[in-house]
């Protein structure tokens, strides 16, 4: 389960123009943490906008004593068709791109280091993000997918949902069944693992 990643902040104006963003605000960390703002891209009244939002949308389901429930920040989406992310992804309004230029897997093992992997043409990709309105602001998660072969050895669960360039505008507008078909693993020769 991915919950760090980084986005240099210098490359996102560069990455925003070339993707048709206006940039309304960006979190200035390098590192993205779950609970904390990054920034995400997505439309909203026609305009195609970056801001921040909270990484890790909450669900509260029943606690185990009861009459008691337990709130969760959910960060990675796997399960397509649960009614809780079916409703977001329905919704084009509700997806996002978020962007990113590195994401790491904890290596097994081996305490707090990580695996780190790019895109190795891109300074910035982007995964397939959805997000929410809370009562504690809005909220954003990613999809995760199969692992490819560069990713399965190092992190054999699940791996981001990355999107191709040429699929940003089809991930912010197309149906449900349209969002669900782009979430495939993202070519291993095309990333880098180190």
């Amino acid at each position: 389960m991915c919950n760090h990643y980084r986005l240099n902040p210098d490359a996102i104006p560069t990455w925003a123009e070339y993707a048709g963003f206006t940039v309304r605000a960006t979190a200035p960390e390098t590192d993205a943490w779950p609970r904390r703002q990054a920034a995400i891209a997505r439309i909203e009244d026609g305009a195609r906008i970056i801001e921040t939002m909270q990484w890790g949308v909450p669900l509260t389901t029943a606690g185990k004593r009861p009459g008691t429930t337990v709130t969760k920040r959910i960060t990675n989406v796997r399960n397509l068709t649960s009614s809780f992310w079916k409703s977001m992804l329905t919704t084009p309004a509700r997806r996002c791109l978020v962007p990113f230029t590195e994401f790491a897997e904890p290596k097994i093992g081996q305490g707090r280091e990580e695996h780190w992997f790019d895109v190795s043409d891109r300074p910035v990709a982007a995964f397939a993000g959805i997000w929410r309105p809370t009562e504690e602001g809005d909220a954003f998660a990613f999809l995760t997918t199969d692992p490819n072969p560069l990713v399965a050895p190092l992190h054999p669960k699940a791996m981001p949902v990355i999107l191709d360039e040429a699929d940003y505008d089809h991930w912010l507008t197309t149906d449900y069944e349209g969002a669900v078909a782009l979430a495939q693993p993202f070519p291993s020769q095309l990333m880098v693992v180190r």
